[in-house]
Formats: structure tokens, C-alpha cells, sequence
């Protein structure tokens, strides 16, 4: 029997995000609303008595799958899961399930901002809106299929790696081609097109200051470091022979400094490279396990790094130390596609081709090691206090100058 925190929705997976806190599937009617009140309607000044009560969505987590293409009888699907965090618990079934015909969405990136999806299929990009279904007076978050067309990201292939920035301003996206481009949101201004960025673009991801996207590729190809400003290459990643990059993440550092986590899969197993994003040389390097890696996250305090692995494992690290301090064997059955940290670093949502969604809490490191010792201590000093107590007591029965 499967633990409350682990679900099965019939859905081979590919992707997993939470919700954002700021998801409002009503805003667009909000606005219009208030620019119809400011062209001389009736609302009667914008109050907030008018407005729709809002979602929880911090407690959502949208999951994207599916048997793809032809008859294999398994639907293609977003899905949405309530989380329940006192509990520990998944919903039993999906809060709302959203089929895209014989299309897989095999990447998803969730607008932080809260706008909506974007979903990667086999030869474009579709947007989708965050909606809402009214039962009993109770507002409760679903997606529907927006009729807003990306045609800039229309017949382009398959894109392996999507991304947004922190504040949703600048889109990035890679293809199985190797090609990387870079828009302006929402105007889908272009601002880089690179053709051979890479062999084949695996992973993307912005610096936390926005200032920066890193790109790494596919067997053998280097990463690379974008300046988004001026649209260009600055920098490759170093590696040394027979390694292969495989994800990459930006991360805070201590002083509100920020590193560059890679991983990286040698003959003796997965790592994880650290880079300084001044130089960016590789400081470190960490074998964690023996087995490759199948997805990575990291936290948005940057205080941990997840690692899912092609076992079905979790580790949750210490970014600092690259200590593990969290390990769940088997918490999956099947190959782990991808990870997400929640919003506050407090929860993990992993995915499998299993079919399975799980959420792992993160419970504070236990720090009562030394408080242990301390404890031991005081029984043994105890201890020897009696014994010298009980012995003194003997000693002074037995001496004639004390009767």
C-alpha cells in the first residue's frame, strides 16, 4: 500500500512544478473589470468587495504526461493535486485533469508570476490558463486550453529545456536540435537565437539575478554562459575527459552570493560540480552515488539540492557541505523524471515514469548530536558521583576515628 504522500494517477510523468503562491486564474477579469470602472462603468471605484475569493495554490502541485503519440491507450495530460501538508498527504485523485489529445507534454515551465503554462509537444509550444470551478462557494484551481498562440515557438521540434526567469520577464527555451532561444515576456520579442547553442540543449537555467543563463548540451558538448543583456557568450563551462553535464543550477550563496551547481556523470558515478559565477571556474567537485542522475532542484533559499536518480531514488543535500541529509530509497519504482522544490524550501514533489507523484517533506536537520553527548555525560558524571558518594559513606564506617 502506497503512503498518503505518494500517488498514483495513471500517467507515465514528465514534469512536475507547485503552483505558484501568486497563480490567479481570475486577474485578466479583474483588470478588465477595473479598466472598464476607470472608462466610466458602474463598479463603483474598485473596492475589494467585488473580488473573487482566492485559491490556496501553494497546496497545488501541476503534474504533465502521457503515452504519447498512437494507441497505446494511456491519455496525454496536465494534472492537477492537492498537498496537504499537516497530513502529508496527496489527493486521492487528481483536483482537475486537463487531456491533450495524442499530444505529450514532455517539458512544462509554470510562469513564476503566476500567469499560466507553457507546455512543450513533439514539434511546438502551447500556453495554458490558470482557471477556476465554483462548487458550494468554494473557488477551486483547475487549467483550461488558452487560445493565445506562441508563434514563435510554433513547428520548431521538440524543446527539451524551458525556463523562465525569477521575475518572469524573459523566457528561454532549447531544443532537441541543439537551438536556444531567448524572448522578452509577454511581447515574445526575440533577444538570442543561437542555432548550434549545443549538440542538444538538456538544461537551462537563469541566474538568480536574472543576469545570466546557463545552457549545458548533450554527450560531450560544453556548457555555456549567456550574458542576457548583450545576447552573447561569455564563457564555458570547464570539464574534464569522459565527463558529461546533465543539469544545472543557480543558486544563492552565503552573502547573498550566487554559485552554479552542474551535475555531472563520470565513470565512477554521479556528481555535482560547483562554479564560481565570476570566474566561472569549477570550484568543487562531489561524487554523491554510483547511479546516474535523472532530475535535480534546487531550493529557493539555497540551502538544499535535490537529486533524483534512475533507481527511483531521492537525496535532498546540504549545498554547503554536500552532505546528504536526507535519502528516501526506492521512493519511486520506476525511472525519476523531475523534481521541484516548493516555494518556502519546505517540500519536494518528485514524478516518475511509474505513473507516481510524491511529496517529501523537508524536516529541519536534527541538531541534538552534541545534546546527546551531553546527556551521556551527565549519566556518567552522575554515576560517579554516587559511586564516589556510596564509597566515602564506606570508607568513613570503616574508619575508627570516625565512630
Amino acid at each position: 500500500m502506497e503512503p498518503p504522500n505518494c500517488k498514483k494517477y495513471g500517467v507515465p510523468f514528465y514534469g512536475a512544478s507547485w503552483v505558484p503562491p501568486t497563480a490567479n486564474p481570475v486577474k485578466s477579469e479583474i483588470k478588465a473589470s477595473k479598466d472598464d470602472e476607470s472608462d466610466g462603468g458602474d463598479g463603483g471605484g474598485g473596492g475589494g468587495e467585488g473580488s473573487p475569493p482566492s485559491v490556496e495554490a501553494e497546496k497545488y502541485v501541476v503534474l504533465s504526461g502521457g503515452g504519447g503519440e498512437g494507441h497505446s491507450g494511456i491519455p496525454n495530460a496536465l494534472i492537477l493535486s492537492h498537498f496537504d501538508a499537516p497530513s502529508n498527504s496527496l489527493s486521492d485523485q487528481p483536483v482537475a485533469r486537463l487531456e491533450t489529445s495524442d499530444n505529450l507534454p514532455y517539458r512544462m515551465v509554470v510562469h513564476p508570476g503566476g500567469e499560466g503554462i507553457i507546455c512543450s509537444f513533439s514539434n511546438s509550444c502551447k500556453w495554458f490558463d490558470w482557471d477556476t470551478i465554483e462548487n458550494n462557494d468554494v473557488h477551486k484551481l483547475t487549467l483550461r486550453s488558452s487560445e493565445r498562440i506562441l508563434s514563435q515557438l510554433q513547428n520548431v521540434g521538440q524543446q527539451l529545456a524551458l525556463t523562465f526567469n525569477n521575475e518572469g520577464s524573459v523566457l528561454a527555451v532549447g531544443g532537441e536540435d541543439g537551438r536556444l532561444r531567448v524572448f522578452k515576456w509577454p511581447s515574445m520579442e526575440i533577444i538570442l537565437d543561437e542555432a548550434n547553442a549545443h549538440n542538444s540543449v538538456k538544461d537551462l537555467d537563469f541566474s538568480p539575478d536574472g543576469k545570466f543563463l546557463v545552457s549545458v548540451g548533450g554527450r560531450g558538448s560544453p556548457g555555456r554562459v549567456w550574458d542576457v543583456a548583450s545576447s552573447s557568450a561569455i564563457a564555458s563551462l570547464s570539464k574534464e575527459h569522459g565527463e558529461d553535464f546533465g543539469f544545472c543550477r543557480f543558486s544563492h550563496a552565503h552573502e547573498n552570493n550566487q554559485v552554479l551547481y552542474v551535475t555531472v556523470m563520470r565513470d565512477k558515478g554521479g556528481s555535482i560540480a560547483k562554479y564560481n559565477t565570476t570566474s566561472w571556474k569549477r570550484m568543487s567537485l562531489k561524487q554523491i552515488v554510483r547511479d546516474p542522475f535523472s532530475a535535480f532542484s534546487a531550493s529557493a533559499d539555497g540551502n538544499l539540492l535535490a537529486i533524483g536518480t534512475i533507481q527511483g531514488d531521492i537525496l535532498v543535500l546540504n549545498s554547503t557541505s554536500m552532505r546528504v541529509r536526507t535519502m528516501v530509497r526506492k521512493a519511486h519504482l520506476g525511472f525519476l523524471t523531475a523534481l521541484a522544490f516548493s516555494h518556502d524550501s519546505r517540500a519536494l514533489v518528485s514524478v516518475s515514469m511509474d505513473s507516481s507523484a510524491r511529496v517529501t517533506l523537508i524536516t529541519d536537520e536534527k541538531k541534538n548530536g552534541m545534546g546527546m553527548w551531553i546527556i551521556i555525560l551527565l549519566i556518567i558524571l552522575i554515576a560517579v558521583t554516587v559511586y564516589y558518594a556510596k564509597t566515602q559513606g564506606i570508607l568513613l564506617k570503616l574508619l575508627p576515628c570516625c565512630h
